[in-house]
C-alpha cells in the first residue's frame, strides 16, 4: 500500500542522517528534467537522482571522483555497476528516483 511504501522510505531516510546534514553538491546533467545531487558527511556519500518529468528520461552523470565506488540503491539494497571514468548512465521511469549509497569497492 502507499502508506507502507512511505513508511519504508521514511525508515530508509532515518537510517542515513546524511540526507539532512553534511555537504550538498548539485550535479548538472545535460537533461534538465533530472535533478541530481550528492550528499556527503564524513565517510558516507549518497547520490540522489530524480526525474521531474512525467515521461521516461535518461541522464549521464559526471561521477568521476567516485570512480571505483559501487552505487547501492537504498530501498532494495541493489548493487549497480561500478562507477568508472566515463559518465554514469541512468534511466528513469516517469517521476522515478534513485537513492544510492556510494560504497568503496
Amino acid at each position: 500500500s502507499l502508506l507502507n511504501w512511505v513508511k519504508r522510505l521514511i525508515r530508509v531516510r532515518r537510517k542515513h542522517p546524511v540526507f539532512g546534514r553534511g555537504t550538498i553538491e548539485f550535479l548538472l546533467p545535460e537533461n534538465d528534467k533530472i535533478l541530481a545531487f550528492i550528499r556527503e558527511d564524513g565517510d558516507e556519500a549518497l547520490l540522489c537522482a530524480n526525474n521531474l518529468s512525467r515521461f521516461v528520461q535518461a541522464a549521464e552523470l559526471d561521477l568521476r571522483r567516485f570512480a571505483g565506488c559501487v552505487p547501492i540503491e537504498l530501498y532494495g539494497e541493489t548493487r549497480f555497476p561500478t562507477i568508472g571514468e566515463l559518465p554514469y548512465l541512468l534511466a528513469f521511469a516517469p517521476h522515478g528516483f534513485y537513492w544510492f549509497r556510494l560504497a568503496r569497492a
